[in-house]
């Protein structure tokens, strides 16, 4: 089954922007993929996965299916390298006392996070939100049916 995010990163156009002075959609996507070795790196496992947040790359396919190869890699890393009686050692990052499992909540949160920042974006940008936990109101006129009301 495809991660969540990852269906959220299928409707991406190439590098929607939206101010210079922000990240654009394709930029909190690629960070997405490249946080998922980078933070899971912290707690010594290794996998092949992008790390170079920047510059982002152009094509949303590319985004997309990194995300898939580097979530399923994280997966399989986690189930081969990690084992439960691991999860409460503790390791110091950022100055701070945390465990190996509290670390792996951190990235399930962080993707979260950014989920939903992309698809406050996509709504704005007029794109098709795909139902993640639930129907979207898109999902809900392809079933035939009426949205809740708001």
């Amino acid at each position: 089954m495809q991660p969540t995010s990852a269906y959220i990163q299928d409707q991406l156009p190439n590098q929607a922007a939206f101010t210079s002075q922000n990240w654009t959609l394709g930029r909190i996507a690629w960070h997405t993929v490249t946080a998922i070795g980078i933070i899971a790196s912290r707690i010594g496992l290794s996998f092949e996965a992008p790390t170079k947040d920047y510059p982002v790359p152009s094509s949303s396919e590319f985004i997309s299916n990194s995300y898939q190869q580097a979530s399923d890699a994280l997966v399989q890393t986690v189930k081969n390298q990690l084992a439960d009686k691991n999860l409460g050692e503790e390791l110091e990052i950022y100055g701070q006392k945390i465990t190996k499992g509290e670390i792996l909540f951190f990235l399930i949160q962080h993707q979260i996070h950014h989920r939903g920042q992309m698809t406050i974006l996509m709504r704005q940008a007029g794109l098709t939100v795909p139902g993640l936990y639930g129907p979207s109101k898109e999902k809900w006129a392809e079933m035939g049916m009426e949205a809740p009301k708001l």
